[in-house]
C-alpha cells in the first residue's frame, strides 16, 4: 500500500525525490502519512481537495480489494 501511494503521488509532483510516505499500523487501520515539498502540496491536495479525495478513494479501494485493514491517508505539511 505504501508503494501504491508513493507511485501515484510521484507522478503528480514536480519534485518526486522529495516524496515521503510512512506507514503506521494499528489494530483496525493503516495510516499513511504523506510528506511532499512545500511547493508540491497544492498539486497533491488539488482544487477544493479533489485530488486528495481521489487518492484517498483509490487507497480505500485498494485496501478493501486486498482484504486489508481500513486505510487512511494523512497529508503532513
Amino acid at each position: 500500500m505504501k508503494d501504491f501511494v508513493e507511485y501515484i503521488v510521484k507522478k503528480l509532483v514536480d519534485h518526486p525525490d522529495e516524496v515521503r510516505v510512512s506507514q503506521i499500523d494499528s489494530e483496525k487501520t493503516v495510516i499513511m502519512e504523506l510528506q511532499v515539498k512545500e511547493g508540491d502540496l497544492g498539486k497533491v491536495i488539488g482544487k477544493k481537495g479533489r485530488t486528495a479525495k481521489a487518492i484517498r478513494t483509490l487507497l480505500t479501494a485498494a485496501a478493501a480489494k486486498q482484504g486489508q485493514k481500513r486505510a487512511i491517508l494523512e497529508i503532513i505539511e
